[in-house]
């Protein structure tokens, strides 16, 4: 027993030395252990808050110079939307006043043609159709305003030289919205050739004819506007840049006058279906077709009475065109007038106006 107490003090002083030695270390141990800590470079700087204070100046400086700008962008955003409209409005109220006077001079067109009983409108062209009734004849007037040259043009029949078809065949044909006879013509051969001279595609076709006794020339320049009248060098045709045209007798109106008519073409035949065509001084083009009920000279219009319709409309210039059996006006696919024969007339050359 006594054995066993003895060796279990033992172990217990062995188990506990190491906590007894460090308990006697920490009691009685003098000098204090130090660690050396570098926390200088860690301490407040003592100019922080000045700092702080300074950046936070700045900061509400900025501040009121965003705000500032920003109130600033505002008003000139303000003043060049203000800028902008105003201008808007100045640009739209000058191109209604440039045009007023074309509008003023349409209606006092319009005012002695009447009621338009038929309209075309296009970004190309723009057609009105008319009926006339002044008590002697009847006819019919398209005024037509071509807004890009390739709005009209002239074909031959069937596409070739000597070749003819009707009016209306050749509108079909071309997808043409409207389309009146042209130059007049002589047979030979079989064939139905055009008069004296044809241009076509800005080349002539059968050469350049210096114009004797009554003929003319009338077609379209290369900048959409009507040309026509006696030429007697090629040159001085040559001069209007023509696109395309055709001849025929007599001239009515040139540059504002009456042309005097050839007692010729005056009583032969005095009454007839007629096609003539002829511009304004704005460049819109009037077509006037006259109906008749043969070529004896019995029905239809006078050419006197078609110069002096033209003239009191502020027609500038007007040329007869082939008539007759000739006359034809085609508008949106059917056959405005009454052809003399019954039914149309073959012919060699077409106006022809594209919607």
């Amino acid at each position: 027993m006594t054995m066993r107490v003895k060796k279990i003090n033992r172990l217990l002083m062995l188990a506990t030395a190491p906590f007894a030695g460090l308990l006697f270390i920490l009691v009685f141990q003098s000098n204090q252990v130090a660690v050396p800590l570098d926390i200088q470079k860690y301490a407040p700087v003592s100019q922080l808050s000045d700092q702080s204070e300074q950046i936070l100046t700045h900061l509400n400086q900025a501040e009121k110079v965003a705000v500032q700008t920003s109130s600033s962008i505002e008003r000139t955003t303000k003043l060049y939307n203000q800028t902008t409209s105003t201008m808007s409005r100045i640009v739209q109220t000058a191109a209604t006043q440039a045009n007023k006077p074309e509008q003023i001079y349409n209606k006092r067109i319009t005012s002695k043609l009447g009621a338009a009983s038929e309209k075309v409108n296009s970004n190309r062209i723009h057609i009105e159709l008319y009926r006339l009734n002044p008590g002697t004849y009847k006819a019919y007037a398209m005024k037509i305003k071509l807004k890009e040259p390739s709005a009209m043009n002239m074909t031959l029949g069937k596409d070739s030289f000597g070749g003819s078809e009707t009016t209306l065949t050749a509108v079909q044909r071309s997808g043409a919205i409207a389309g009146i006879n042209a130059g007049g013509f002589a047979d030979g051969g079989g064939k139905r050739y055009p008069l004296s001279t044809t241009v076509l595609n800005g080349k002539y076709l059968n050469g350049f004819q210096s114009t004797f006794k009554d003929l003319f020339f009338v077609g379209m320049n290369k900048s959409g506007q009507l040309i026509g009248g006696k030429f007697t060098s090629k040159a001085n045709l040559d001069a209007l840049d023509p696109s395309f045209g055709a001849s025929f007798v007599p001239v009515l109106i040139q540059n504002g006058k009456k042309v005097p008519i050839p007692a010729k073409w005056k009583a032969s035949p005095l009454r007839a279906p007629r096609t003539v065509i002829g511009k304004y001084k704005d460049d819109q083009i009037i077509v006037i077709v006259a109906d008749g009920y043969n070529e004896n000279g019995s029905s239809g219009a006078t050419l006197v009475e078609l110069q002096n319709k033209l003239y009191k409309m502020g027609v500038v210039d007007a040329y007869n065109l082939d008539g007759g059996g000739s006359t034809s006006l085609i508008l949106n696919g059917r056959v405005i007038n009454h052809p003399s024969d019954g039914s149309l007339r073959p012919v060699p050359t077409h106006f022809l106006f594209f919607k």
